[in-house]
């Protein structure tokens, strides 16, 4: 009966912030779902923080149908930031903190990132707002000290809701791209999201690609001599080369003798971001340039973000919204669920789950495990990684060797 449920007369609120994923509607319904069994009332912020400012932007969603495997946020999502000040505005801080109030809103629970969680985690140490807070990034760098076993030895990993999704279409986006560069024997220079670190460039891997550059190294005027040298090589081999490349990725320019990012605007959010993309176009140009092979650039853009809520995401999320339902019994605010460890879909349960103090989230790079600069590829460690989470690698090929006629011979 409904009087005996835990937190009657208790409000919960959601909201999502910063980037889409495919795994945010399915993050918000499995935790509505599990807060309402225990007797909140569940309400909705729109976009993000943005929705506790002014008047505030609230909704109910308990009792109310929610599509948890279509993609992106019916919440709709901002990269408004609580802590950034306007001269000509109330103080945001104050404004939430009244709106909490007006909205009865006794727990806070927020999907997010870095940026998102980071700013949740700063309002329940300064303000003491309980708050929970969500994992969601498809770049898939916050800290959800996860461990990776592999071959017997213990890798700092990370897995995050929306990544799986993104993962497996990066791979398909691989595949298609592979078919044309067969077809024309190009190098196909794919950019794929990932700021800081290239956990799902690796994915571009599993779909044909040969050679990846992640933002964890530095492409200095020596390593891009090395480069050149193995696109050489490996075309010579195959005829055709698929290279993976992450929008964060740091080149060297050869006119301002810098080593940089691209930038697509210069222009930032209010968490401090500038706006990435280019960096494909610039390296597939120098290629053909230095080379002389016909090379062609190709962004993923948004791709990866959107569509349909994959199932590993989906078994994911409901399996740490089940350790959110934990969190919430036991009052353990400022905390985040996390995996205990890396495993396949049908390990991913609450009993492998924990949580993690938000203050200790931040972010992750790849691990050196898992990328050899030497050759500018995957290891066997990243493989094993992601085959855990989208199954074994497309990677297909043209299986053909037709015999060659000569003139001679007829």
């Amino acid at each position: 009966m409904i009087k005996d449920k835990f937190f009657k007369g208790k409000n919960l609120a959601i909201l999502s912030g910063g980037g889409d994923t495919s795994a945010i509607n399915a993050s918000i319904d499995s935790i509505r779902n599990r807060a309402s069994m225990l007797g909140y009332r569940v309400f909705g912020i729109r976009q993000g923080w943005k929705g506790l400012l002014g008047d505030g932007d609230i909704v109910d969603l308990t009792d109310q149908p929610y599509d948890g495997y279509y993609g992106g946020s019916a919440l709709r999502s901002s990269r408004t930031n609580p802590f950034s000040k306007s001269s000509n505005s109330e103080d945001r801080v104050s404004q939430i903190l009244r709106n909490i109030k007006r909205y009865k809103i006794d727990v806070l629970v927020t999907i997010g990132g870095d940026d998102t969680n980071g700013a949740a985690k700063r309002l329940y140490e300064l303000e003491g707002i309980p708050v929970i807070g969500f994992p969601k990034t498809i770049d898939n760098d916050l800290r959800t000290h996860t461990n990776h076993n592999y071959e017997g030895k213990d890798i700092e990993s990370v897995i995050c809701p929306g990544f799986p999704s993104a993962a497996s279409r990066i791979e398909q986006f691989a595949s298609i791209l592979k078919t044309n560069a067969e077809s024309h024997s190009r190098v196909m220079v794919m950019e794929v999201m990932g700021r800081d670190a290239g956990w799902l460039t690796g994915a571009g891997t599993f779909g044909g690609a040969s050679i990846a550059l992640v933002p964890e190294i530095e492409m200095t005027k020596e390593r891009k001599e090395l480069f050149f040298e193995a696109v050489k090589e490996n075309y010579r081999i195959n005829d055709t080369l698929i290279i993976s490349v992450s929008e964060g990725v740091k080149w060297y320019d050869d006119e301002t003798h810098k080593t940089e990012i691209v930038y697509a605007s210069t222009e930032k959010d209010e968490y401090g971001h500038a706006r990435l993309g280019g960096i494909s176009g610039k390296i597939a140009t120098e290629i053909t340039q230095k080379l002389k092979l016909q090379t062609r650039s190709q962004v993923t853009g948004y791709f990866p973000r959107g569509g349909r809520c994959y199932e590993y995401d989906r078994r994911l999320v409901s399996a740490l919204a089940d350790k959110v339902a934990d969190l919430l019994l036991r009052k353990d605010y400022g905390q985040m669920p996390v995996m205990s460890k890396i495993c396949q879909i049908e390990e991913l349960e609450e009993y492998n789950c924990s949580s993690v103090d938000m203050s200790s989230i931040g972010n992750l790079s790849l691990p050196k495990e898992y990328y050899d600069e030497k050759t500018f590829t995957f290891t066997s460690a990243y493989n094993d990684f992601l085959s855990k989470i989208i199954g074994k690698p497309i990677n297909p090929h043209f299986y053909y060797d037709f015999p060659k006629i000569l003139p001679d011979d007829l």
